[in-house]
């Protein structure tokens, strides 16, 4: 009786290793599979549908040795810019490219997660499946989870591209998908061509140089860009541009009301510094003529009838000025006369 509980112990462990082993062989030959369909990608992310889905994360017994992330996709929305589909793809393509070349002497890294991509055409049930109903949606498939208790992106968290992609990777598997290896801006092919017209318009441009026949001795050229630096400097243009402000804003109280002004010093549309600054240039215009133009010619009279319009338009422009500046800002600026006037 005991040699034959002993026979039946020592067959059921074989039994259990011999299905462990198969377990095994079918997990190497699933990741194998991963494997190959990643190395005919450029970026390393795997196209997938519905009968893939199947193949990879029903019929594969959990826990699976890697994780899934999905970049759900529709074709027939890329052309609503607003939703960013061909940028955020561009950028799942970076981030999967990246994880791959970080940790290409890891083997055992790169195979714990693999990119995947799915079009809504192609796969409507893979979409149902996972209960996709807003677009752009990333979900994450880790090795013991399936289906409904995947976990998703948030919307807000698509802000920083592929960066905020490679910290969702990273939060989930903790593993490191490293710095993100942007392409250059230029290809190598590009450069060379660049740099050989450049070479070879250098002797045509070096005669043109020497003749004295460039934009650069010319005095308009030189004119127009003082100008324009004025009016950049001097309209808040910069501001407008690293705050991303708006030309003009819609009234809270009538939405059907447009506002150019806004009263409070603590913003400043695009629109009020533009004015602002064109009242400057005007007064920088006039300035300039009355100081470089004016003083040539030889008729006192129209000289005088001259400089007493400037004066005036410079004085309209700046007293406008100072108006718009009390308004918004709530503090008045008045005229200084000595006591003994009063």
């Amino acid at each position: 009786m005991a040699f034959s509980q002993k026979l039946t112990l020592l067959f059921l462990l074989f039994a259990l290793s011999g299905f462990s082993s198969t377990v095994s062989d079918s997990n190497d030959d699933v990741v194998s599979e991963l494997l190959s369909l990643q190395s005919r990608s450029k970026s390393g992310v795997i196209h997938f549908n519905d009968q893939s889905l199947s193949r990879f994360i029903s019929s594969v017994k959990t826990p699976r040795p890697y994780s899934l992330l999905f970049f759900f996709d529709a074709v027939h929305l890329h052309d609503k810019s607003e939703l960013r589909l061909l940028e955020l793809l561009k950028e799942f393509n970076l981030v999967s490219s990246s994880f791959i070349a970080n940790n290409i002497d890891n083997p055992d890294v790169v195979n714990k997660i693999f990119f995947c991509h799915i079009e809504f055409k192609e796969s409507q049930f893979s979409f149902s499946q996972f209960n996709v109903n807003s677009l752009p949606h990333i979900r994450f498939v880790g090795p013991n989870q399936g289906f409904k208790d995947s976990e998703h992106m948030e919307q807000g968290d698509f802000s920083r591209l592929a960066e905020s992609m490679a910290e969702f990777v990273e939060s989930k598997t903790k593993l490191t998908v490293g710095p993100i290896i942007r392409p250059p801006f230029l290809s190598r092919n590009q450069i060379i061509l660049i740099v050989l017209g450049i070479l070879a318009w250098i002797p045509f441009y070096m005669k043109r140089v020497i003749a004295g026949r460039t934009l650069f001795h010319d005095p308009k050229v030189w004119l127009a860009g003082s100008v324009f630096v004025y009016y950049f400097s001097v309209s808040g243009s910069m501001h407008n541009i690293i705050r991303k402000m708006p030309m003009f804003i819609t009234d809270r109280n009538d939405p059907s009301k447009i506002l150019f002004f806004y009263q409070g010093s603590g913003m400043q549309l695009g629109a009020e510094g533009f004015t602002i600054g064109f009242l400057y240039t005007v007064v920088g215009l006039l300035l300039a003529f009355l100081t470089q133009g004016l003083v040539k010619i030889n008729n006192v009279a129209v000289q005088r009838v001259v400089m007493i319009f400037a004066l005036l338009v410079s004085f309209l422009a700046v007293k406008q000025v100072v108006f718009l500046d009390n308004w918004k800002t709530g503090y008045w600026i008045h005229g200084f006369w000595p006591s003994g006037w009063n």
